[in-house]
């Protein structure tokens, strides 16, 4: 073999040959799940606003070279059937519309219609797929959506509700939002300010319509679920049982992982459990979604403390494959109780408000041993850096991300400060940790400025944040002749951050700016960050880079859009109804849901845009010729 073939590679034969070709590249064999081609267009050819007409042409390559394309927008479909007329299955046809239209029964997955298309508007699809993706300036792509933290296609949930199909509409919403009910309640709505019906009358009720299809669900007592991918016979556990880990425990279930879940609380969900009042988010409303993460496959254990009663190399130890931690901080033990306690779930990583804390006492729990590196904390970072002194510390460093003329600290502060074996790192961030068993040994420093890495030991790490940063850990397993021979040495691991919202790709290490550092503003955005986790996590096991390309939008990416609609009618929002103080004991929350007339009917408002197109209705006649009309 020549060792070209990638480890996906498809095999035509049995499952012998498979085994074989498997062992000979040192991989194992893995049911996969069928790609179907998927069109991405929603407005055919004669529903567009057309720039040119190509007459005698017949190929949307040909098209697309002569001009761009027949369509206003940039990445239209053109309509000209090249992707049917390359299926070597006959699994496309042109619609009435002017669209492709796919047979999944006839549809093998074989990428022919992905590779002829110009305009990327046909492409593979799968549960994988959709996980992974992010979207990109190449696919038409609607304003909420593009607002929306965790990226629902609402266009597409609000067409399903409006056709009366709401089992479809809840899957389409948990395809990126496995909490439907719950974010129908709480949600801040961002994608609401974005709704091109803004430039009309009011925005469609976006999220209202997401909780009614979450209501149908529950009330109809049948759990509707999104697609899974076939198991993969991956182990994943998630330590922290908020909104983020069990999204990341959620999306790891779909593609296929065996997903557990410690949470170190009572209960599952977190802050959801202690913030929100009960007349805006009941309990019985968070059981439900929170049930629905159970049944998607996510096994569950609480009153798992990490550090205490589990640890990282434990649960490595357990042939888990990737460990995601998402304890959080303070909020955390705010809402255990244990704020007083001093907890270190990553291997020798404390926070610095906890050793402060401690040194104001006059408490010397801790003591260090060589090398402590401080990230962070300004001129607190000097105080710490003395108390790790005088707890046995020999060698200091501190990492800034500052430049040294932006830093919070200065030559007079460091020469006051007396602290011998102290080393400064300007413009650094931390890019992965290393130890074995349930000690931290070294960590990498990348320079903000220039990506270059340096390895500083460390067997002790104090962050100046008020939480911990979420982590993903996997085995450090030694490669070349001792790979795979059994071991009586301490388990190795390293630590590593899921990849960064594209908003801020370009940042790198850990407490980069977009990294959160307090807490999510909001529990959308922390699905958001969860499903990247996911994804992370599949990259890892599966040595896939991540899709953080060019391509990748972010909100300062160069993409068409409208800066006003044109005949569009005039349509009143649906008013949520409340409940008063006086029947809010039996209605058990404020607002009381839409009925279905009102769901249809707010529904209907959407104007089911694409990248720069929507849809037109009917400009309400003018008052005086009402009137007219009348008299005559």
């Amino acid at each position: 073999m020549a060792g070209i073939a990638a480890p996906n590679s498809c095999v035509a034969a049995g499952a012998e040959v498979a085994e074989a070709i498997a062992e000979i590249m040192g991989i194992k064999v893995e049911v996969k799940e069928p790609d179907i081609a998927r069109p991405g267009c929603y407005f055919g050819v004669q529903d567009a606003d057309l720039k040119y007409i190509y007459d005698g042409l017949d190929d949307c390559r040909a098209v697309a070279l002569l001009g761009g394309g027949m369509k206003v927008c940039t990445i239209g479909c053109l309509g000209l059937g090249t992707c049917a007329k390359a299926c070597p299955f006959d699994a496309i046809s042109m619609g009435p519309q002017g669209l492709p239209v796919v047979d999944e029964k006839k549809c093998t997955g074989c990428g022919t219609c992905e590779r002829v298309c110009p305009k990327h508007i046909i492409n593979l699809s799968s549960v994988t797929r959709r996980i992974m993706r992010e979207y990109t300036t190449e696919e038409c792509t609607t304003p909420c959506q593009r607002s929306c933290p965790a990226g629902i296609n609402i266009r597409e949930y609000i067409r399903q509700i409006s056709l009366g199909n709401y089992h479809r509409a809840v899957q389409i919403i948990k395809e990126r939002n496995p909490f439907p009910a719950i974010i129908g309640r709480i949600c801040p709505r961002p994608c609401e300010l974005d709704c091109r019906r803004n430039f009309i009358d009011e925005p469609v009720a976006i999220n209202y319509l997401k909780r009614y299809a979450a209501d149908y669900e529950r009330e109809s007592g049948e759990r509707i679920q999104p697609y899974k991918a076939p198991a993969t016979g991956r182990s994943i556990a998630v330590v922290g049982g908020g909104v983020e880990g069990l999204s990341t425990a959620f999306f790891s279930a779909r593609l296929g992982h065996d997903v557990t879940v410690y949470e170190a609380g009572p209960k599952l969900g977190g802050l959801l459990q202690s913030a929100i009042a009960a007349e805006r988010l009941p309990a019985e409303i968070l059981e439900w979604d929170l049930d629905g993460i159970l049944e998607m496959g996510v096994k569950a254990e609480t009153g798992m403390v990490l550090g205490k009663d589990i640890t990282v190399d434990t649960l490595l130890q357990q042939d888990i494959d990737a460990l995601f931690l998402a304890v959080g901080g303070w909020d955390s033990r705010m809402a255990r109780g244990t704020q007083s306690e001093i907890e270190s779930p990553i291997p020798g990583t404390y926070m610095m408000v906890d050793l402060l804390n401690l040194a104001s006492k006059g408490s010397e729990t801790i003591s260090f041993s060589s090398d402590v590196v401080i990230f962070g904390g300004g001129k607190l970072a000097l105080e710490t850096a003395k108390t790790c002194k005088k707890w046995g510390a020999d060698k200091i460093t501190i990492l800034f991300r500052e430049d040294l003329a932006n830093s919070p600290i200065n030559d007079a502060d460091v020469s006051e400060a007396g602290i011998e074996g102290l080393d400064i790192i300007y413009n650094a961030g931390i890019h992965r940790l290393r130890g074995e068993a349930d000690s931290l040994m070294e960590l990498e420093s990348v320079d903000t400025q220039t990506a270059a890495v340096r390895t500083l030991p460390a067997q002790s790490l104090i962050i100046a944040t008020g939480r911990f940063p979420e982590l993903i850990f996997v085995e450090n397993k030694p490669a070349g002749p001792e790979a795979g021979e059994a071991s009586d040495q301490p388990l190795r691991w390293e630590a590593f951050a899921p990849y960064k919202q594209p908003a801020f790709k370009d940042e790198v290490g850990l407490f980069a700016e977009g990294d959160v550092l307090a807490d999510y503003s909001a529990a959308i955005k922390a699905i958001g960050a969860g499903r990247r986790a996911a994804a992370s996590i599949q990259e890892i096991l599966y040595g896939i880079e991540p899709s953080l390309t060019e391509y990748v939008i972010t909100p300062q990416s160069l993409i068409q859009d409208v800066d006003h609609v044109e005949k569009v009618a005039g349509c009143q929002r649906e008013i949520m109804p409340f409940c008063s103080g006086r029947e809010l004991a039996a209605c058990g929350e404020i607002e009381r849901g839409f009925t279905d007339e009102m769901a249809r009917a707010e529904a209907s408002r959407c104007l089911q845009c694409g990248l720069i197109c929507y849809e037109h209705s009917e400009e309400p006649a003018r008052q005086e010729e009402v009137s007219a009309g009348v008299q005559a």
